[in-house]
């Protein structure tokens, strides 16, 4: 791989990236504490020790100094969808980078234009959505603000090519091109087992088998979390149901909490057999 990347955030899209660049290269990571930087390095080791030869868990350097980033030739910023948090940290990195260097963020519905005005740098900008899990899902979504420069696009399609992602360049527009389209077919299914008094399950085997989805709808919404998705769908301006918000409201947003759309003995079954989610 051509650049040093550099990754700003300690969750599972920031974790995932490094994950995959383990494969390539040595990634640097940046945590905001001491805990965060713990549980990444837990993450990342056991998601290597799973996905076996070729990840290489001991590559990936996490960092507490966000100073420690100023070398990465490729920077990119991977935390919650707040437009005033990723602006000020976008706005950290813009200006601890080299001249050359490219800062990205992984927003999956907020205006890249506007986070890119942030950074200080929107000649040297690039909307970069991965998808969860990163190690496993191929396409990147690459969106640009009008600045960018064409050798800004061809590094950030280079460093795609390396990782083996499939990169789409897509407007910049709120949820791109996935989400505009996915969210409101998810609310959807919320709304017809409300309305239906289908048990989730139902939903989903009926989506899985039927038209030979992956994943359920239902399920596929509490592995995203409840409280992600509402966050989506307001962006992009999709009917969420209200259901949805209540359950944000009680903290049962799904997998990451062991309650959401499906009950929590659902969650406790996959934990015991060693599963991460409703198995739908």
């Amino acid at each position: 791989m051509d650049e040093q990347l550099g990754i700003a955030g300690s969750g599972a899209i920031a974790t995932g990236l490094a994950i995959c660049a383990s494969t390539i290269g040595a990634p640097i990571l940046w945590a905001r504490s001491e805990a965060s930087a713990a549980r990444a390095k837990d993450q990342i080791e056991k998601a290597c020790g799973r996905l076996g030869e070729g990840y290489h868990a001991d590559r990936v350097q996490i960092v507490t100094d966000i100073s420690a980033l100023s070398g990465a030739t490729f920077l990119v910023e991977a935390i919650t969808e707040d437009t005033a948090r990723k602006s000020d940290l976008l706005g950290r990195l813009g200006d601890l980078a080299a001249d050359d260097a490219i800062v990205a963020t992984t927003t999956s519905s907020l205006s890249v234009a506007e986070l890119a005005h942030a950074s200080g740098r929107p000649e040297l900008f690039v909307g970069l959505h991965v998808f969860n899990p990163v190690a496993k899902m191929k396409l990147v979504e690459l969106a640009y603000p009008e600045a960018t420069t064409a050798a800004t696009r061809a590094r950030a399609a280079a460093l795609c090519a390396a990782l083996d992602k499939e990169a789409v360049e897509v407007p910049d527009i709120p949820g791109f091109v996935v989400n505009q389209l996915l969210f409101p077919y998810l609310f959807s299914a919320v709304a017809f087992m409300e309305r239906t008094g289908l048990a989730p399950q139902a939903v989903d085997t009926c989506m899985q088998l039927g038209a030979a989805h992956p994943m359920g709808p239902i399920a596929l919404l509490d592995y995203i979390g409840l409280d992600v998705s509402v966050a989506i769908g307001d962006a992009i301006g999709a009917d969420v149901p209200q259901l949805l918000r209540d359950l944000c409201e009680r903290g049962q947003v799904g997998r990451k909490t062991g309650r959401g759309l499906y009950p929590p003995e659902t969650y406790m079954l996959r934990r015991s057999i060693g599963g991460a989610g409703p198995r739908a």
